[in-house]
């Protein structure tokens, strides 16, 4: 006999999905509309999506739980694409991989800084607390550390994605039993395996956040680390410990008296948890930062239509620069390494500083070298000019 849900339950999760759908897409087009920031912002693009995914894929499996099976495995490949997409985030704020490696350098040579977790973290290493200390020696921190998260994250997407195909494999030989902690089935086992892989990637994730959250403070990483977790992971530990508690007859609700299937109770309840993330998200993860921010490029100066606006030859040294890509930068300056008696911290000359060529600016030298680039270049257009003229 097909099984159909109660009106009532379809109904309040077609409410719910909508509500996400709407203000999902919402957020996503306001960081669309202020879309200045690619390296991170296509990845945070991704996480927001995992909301109306989860969503949606939960909706259809409660309407029609005979296919949930097949479309989890959906759920499960987009939710490793979304734990890569946070990793992303976080490495694409703090200046790429290799800004992220350097950072964790100087965090490991550093001697004198606060513990960054307190009893956990000092002097550049990170001690582990029970039981972990009891299987891991403590991690000196550096690009070592950054390779240990990085594949402790990377293990849970591969695990994730292997196991939904294989429950997909063993639901079409009726030996996958979801929900049942039966030893003949496969789910009882695969629960154990994703369960300690999650557990390891968390931990991970825990540590990362632990070194880089100073670092971070500009984008409130604690509330981001603490949405995406309990989506990735407390969804998948509630889906246990309903499977948990239906195994030893506890779970005696009305709600789960009407919806008879153990999984169309959890993903009823995902239904109603991602209306309540979506809401979340719109402070979480606000694109009001990207729309306060400028232009990629503000200072862009159009070269060679001012040469032919006069019909003037081309500046050979003009053209070559223009072909190359703008790069521009402003660090903090390094005390240490700074000469107090120097006021200035370029190295390079001031040709390399406005083509391109890898130089830094500070702020208080750009202006006046900006003045006199303008006023050269205008005085050669005049030159150009006057002799035209003259011809």
């Amino acid at each position: 006999m097909t099984y159909t849900p109660p009106t009532w339950a379809t109904l309040a999760a077609a409410a719910f999905v909508i509500l996400t759908l709407v203000l999902s897409l919402y957020l996503l087009f306001e960081h669309l509309s202020a879309y200045k920031n690619p390296e991170e912002q296509k990845f945070l693009i991704g996480v927001i999506l995992m909301v109306p995914t989860y969503g949606v894929e939960s909706f259809v499996s409660l309407v029609y739980p005979s296919i949930s099976v097949y479309l989890e495995i959906l759920r499960d490949c987009y939710e490793s694409f979304a734990m890569y997409c946070f990793g992303r985030y976080l490495v694409a704020c703090l200046g790429g991989e290799e800004g992220t490696i350097a950072f964790l350098e100087r965090e490991g040579r550093s001697n004198t800084k606060t513990p960054l977790l307190e009893h956990s973290s000092e002097k550049g290493t990170i001690k582990h607390v029970f039981p972990m200390n009891l299987f891991l020696k403590p991690w000196k921190i550096g690009g070592w550390v950054y390779h240990v998260i990085k594949i402790g994250i990377v293990q849970y997407m591969m695990i994730k994605s292997l196991t939904s195909i294989l429950a997909v494999v063993l639901e079409n030989f009726g030996v996958y039993c979801e929900g049942d902690f039966n030893f003949k089935c496969g789910y009882p086992y695969m629960a154990v395996v994703l369960n300690f892989s999650q557990t390891w990637a968390l931990y991970c994730l825990i540590q990362f956040y632990t070194v880089t959250k100073d670092e971070l403070v500009h984008i409130k990483p604690l509330a981001k680390f603490l949405m995406f977790k309990s989506i990735v992971f407390l969804t998948w530990w509630q889906g246990v410990g309903i499977a948990l508690l239906s195994a030893f007859d506890l779970f005696r609700s009305p709600v789960a008296q009407g919806l008879q299937f153990k999984s169309s109770v959890q993903d009823f309840i995902i239904c109603i948890e991602m209306a309540i993330a979506s809401v979340i998200h719109l402070y979480v993860f606000t694109a009001k930062p990207y729309e306060l921010m400028g232009d990629r490029y503000p200072g862009s100066v159009s070269v060679l239509g001012d040469y032919a606006s006069v019909d003037c030859p081309l500046d050979p040294d003009e053209v070559r620069d223009s072909e190359r890509p703008t790069k521009l930068r402003l660090p903090q300056p390094d005390l240490e390494d700074q000469d107090p008696k120097m006021g200035m911290t370029i190295k390079e000359s001031v040709r390399d500083v406005f083509v391109g060529g890898g130089g830094y600016v500070t702020w208080h030298n750009s202006l006046a070298l900006n003045t006199t680039y303008i006023q050269t270049k205008t005085i050669y257009m005049y030159v150009c000019t006057y002799t035209l003229m003259g011809k």
